[in-house]
């Protein structure tokens, strides 16, 4: 019996490829204008605002959005733990409480426009919005849970479940013991003074405040302390910079800073 060639067998159609670079001259695919339906940016006029209002600030959603019973949810916390918890949105409402307003930018704003052109979501400028985040310090949690010496990477889990590359998966990032620990960080059920909307993680999501979107789990379902680093396909596979597809590429972490003009005069209706 043979056994195909991992490299030369088709795909499913319903699976994406790889990840890969345009060809020259290649336009926008379908798909890509799928993605583009799905996850809508903030009108960049908008950003005269302090503040996003929910249904301007940008959406990326890996998979399907998931919908989580905010009635009989349970955040896990276990691992490298002395006292693993189980906490449901009760329990977090009524820990200590902050608001903080943070910025938040997809890692791949921008990604249109680069040459070669990297084939995903065709972001221009838009991928990005500021809210009013309200939730309890991760740290307190963590603290209470008894994080073991040995810890090195926090794993957050989110309820959002596909296929990517080939891939299935839950959607999972992992920070290092020291910045989940840091007291900016929060585990966040409102935005703007009210509950989060599906999608923007609701019931409950992370907040990485200086991190590009991909840190900021959303649907968020466990929290896990590892004792090594977490080598899951969000950490260790997307979300890297690299020159050479065969390189492994620098981490995508803080957001960079960028700065926008608006034109003046009247907007053109297909340029803007």
């Amino acid at each position: 019996m043979s056994v195909s060639d991992p490299a030369t067998t088709p795909l499913d159609p319903s699976v994406s490829p790889p990840a890969r670079i345009a060809e020259v001259g290649e336009g926008v695919s379908i798909d890509e204008l799928r993605l583009a339906a799905r996850n809508h940016g903030l009108p960049l006029e908008m950003l005269c605002h302090d503040v996003s209002p929910p249904g301007l600030h940008y959406v990326l959603v890996h998979y399907d959005i998931p919908t989580v019973d905010p009635q009989s949810y349970r955040l896990r916390v276990d691992g490298a733990v002395g006292r693993p918890l189980e906490l449901d949105l009760d329990d977090l409402r009524q820990r200590p409480q902050v608001t903080r307003t943070v910025t938040l930018e997809c890692a791949g704003n921008g990604r249109a426009r680069l040459m070669p052109r990297p084939v995903s979501q065709p972001w221009l400028d838009e991928a990005v919005g500021t809210a009013r985040w309200t939730g309890t310090p991760l740290a307190d949690v963590l603290a209470d849970a008894g994080v073991l010496d040995d810890a090195v990477d926090v794993v957050f889990t989110g309820a959002d479940h596909g296929i990517e590359r080939g891939v299935e998966q839950d959607y999972q990032r992992a920070l290092s013991i020291t910045e989940a620990r840091r007291r900016d960080v929060l585990l966040v059920h409102s935005m703007n003074d009210q509950p989060l909307p599906p999608q923007h993680g609701a019931p409950l999501r992370l907040i990485v405040p200086g991190w590009y979107g991909m840190a900021h789990v959303k649907w968020l379902q466990r929290i896990e302390v590892l004792t090594g680093p977490f080598d899951g396909f969000q950490n260790a596979t997307a979300y890297r910079i690299k020159v050479d597809s065969h390189e492994d590429g620098e981490p995508v972490t803080r957001i960079r800073p960028r700065a926008l003009l608006a034109p003046p005069g009247w907007p053109d209706f297909m340029t803007r």
